[in-house]
């Protein structure tokens, strides 16, 4: 957040009392809804969510039903969950990522509110559609952590995310330039179907962080809603985000809240590093909330954390530039992509088995050197970098900044375990095999330690979920009546 930023932060809440009414002088109760979030001990499995939709709809009949939209790649079907309601219509759908079960819980608490509360279903004024989890292949692969322990070491060792070319989220088609991408997945047709069918004047895109705090994605400025949303996070005791935003390219509207990530706006970011043909690294394709655009529908992504820290939302003032610790952040993650990368290589003539691990793996690992390299000239270039870092810009820096490239670690030493597991004897893999989890294990237990981490109640993360959501429904609906 710059000088700027920091400004209009404090200014907006100094007008905070003028601002928060908002929340008053709508009709649905958010903080009653709040207080009604049950807490839950861990997370559903696709197995499990799906036997509660069915249940669902036999508890509900005249209201709730479901249809099948698809199909996922290994065959699943892909159910569409509909609660009957007003004219307006809204999609909402879990698991964009595989990894990212919190907005899946969130469908399973809505869904059967809506069909509960009569007075609410009928105030908001929508017809509500549900995927509980749209990839729910790659869900199944992020299973073994779901019921915990929930600390960073175990969520790496379990984890799951698809490379690029194989996101729901960025794979709708999309030609911008030189950039040119028509490979939807099956998953991706199933959403792309329900989008062109009920026109959703409100979707959500349910993702998560894995570190730090609530931020926000919105597909058009909302200024009414930027103090709910920086509200809401409170009666939950957590966090906002006030570090880094997660990709160079983002536009600030307010703390922790950001214009929507597109593929052309980091297309044209990449250019102006003075990258000549930034499609070369660009293996996918565009979002949702751009293919649901001329619809017309407002898209809102709520990223929620599974782990939180004193420093995320701290804005006391370092010794330490904002250059100084990107740059850092970028050499260690060289570090760990060339150890990786060293290793796949000389594994490589020896693997035996072609997995989804492990293609995620050896895709991201390829293309890990290439996105620090654009990260590194614009951190170079960018004269707002020569600010002092605030705490919560530093820890993101610094801390996080390794997080996900460990994951990445976590994803190789799966994919080693398995080869050995289906009885793979070869000297080399075994000896990586050894060499990767054992790092994993130290990293882990190192990045443990050096934190005052909190892994975070399931009820909270649910809870900011639903109610952004309604907030921002409610929101839309009375911008629709006051057109």
């Amino acid at each position: 957040m710059n000088s700027l930023q920091l400004a209009v932060y404090v200014v907006r809440k100094i007008l905070d009392n003028f601002a928060r009414p908002l929340l008053r002088m709508n009709k649905v109760d958010l903080k009653q809804i709040a207080n009604d979030i049950p807490d839950y001990a861990v997370f559903l499995t696709i197995d499990e969510m799906k036997e509660s939709s069915h249940k669902l709809v036999a508890d509900f009949p005249e209201l709730a039903s479901i249809r099948v939209v698809g199909q996922t790649r290994e065959g699943d079907p892909i159910e569409l969950l509909t609660i009957k309601g007003g004219s307006e219509q809204a999609f909402v759908f879990g698991g964009p990522h595989p990894n990212e079960p919190i907005g899946c819980m969130m469908v399973e608490y809505l869904s059967r509110k809506l069909c509960e509360d009569d007075a609410l279903r009928d105030e908001l004024g929508y017809t509500w559609h549900f995927i509980k989890s749209i990839d729910a292949d790659g869900m199944r692969l992020n299973e073994g952590w779901f019921k915990g322990p929930f600390t960073p070491t175990n969520y790496a060792q379990n984890y799951y995310r698809p490379e690029p070319a194989a996101q729901v989220e960025w794979t709708f088609p999309v030609d911008y330039k030189n950039l040119h991408f028509h490979s939807p997945l099956p998953e991706t047709q199933a959403l792309m179907s329900v989008i062109d069918e009920i026109k959703p004047r409100f979707m959500y895109s349910l993702h998560n962080a894995g570190f730090g705090g609530v931020y926000y994605y919105v597909s058009r400025e909302c200024e009414p809603l930027y103090n709910p949303f920086h509200e809401i996070p409170t009666w939950f005791n957590l966090a906002l985000d006030l570090g880094e935003p997660e990709s160079s390219s983002a536009v600030t509207l307010a703390p922790a809240i950001y214009k929507m990530l597109s593929v052309q706006d980091e297309y044209d970011h990449i250019e102006k590093l003075g990258v000549d043909n930034p499609a070369a690294d660009m293996t996918s394709g565009n979002s949702s909330e751009a293919y649901a655009r001329p619809y017309g529908t407002f898209s809102l992504v709520v990223e929620m954390p599974y782990y939180d820290e004193p420093r995320v939302n701290d804005m006391t003032i370092t010794n330490v530039t904002r250059r100084e610790a990107l740059l850092k952040k970028l050499d260690r993650g060289d570090e760990l992509g060339e150890w990786m990368s060293s290793r796949l290589e000389k594994a490589q003539p020896y693997l035996t088995i072609q997995s989804a691990i492990r293609s995620a793996t050896e895709e991201f690992v390829r293309l890990g050197s290439g996105w620090r390299g654009y990260e590194r000239k614009f951190v170079e270039s960018n004269d707002e970098m020569l600010r002092l870092a605030s705490q919560a810009e530093l820890f993101s820096a610094e801390q996080l900044g390794y997080f996900y490239p460990y994951l990445i670690l976590g994803m190789m030493a799966r994919m080693f375990k398995a080869e050995v597991d289906a009885g793979n004897s070869n000297p080399i893999i075994t000896q990586i095999a050894e060499e990767t989890a054992k790092r994993v294990a130290d990293d882990g237990a190192a990045f443990e330690s050096e934190l005052q981490y909190r892994a975070l109640p399931i009820r909270g993360l649910v809870g900011v979920q639903v109610c952004a959501g309604l907030a921002t429904a409610e929101y839309l609906r009375n911008t629709t009546e006051a057109e």
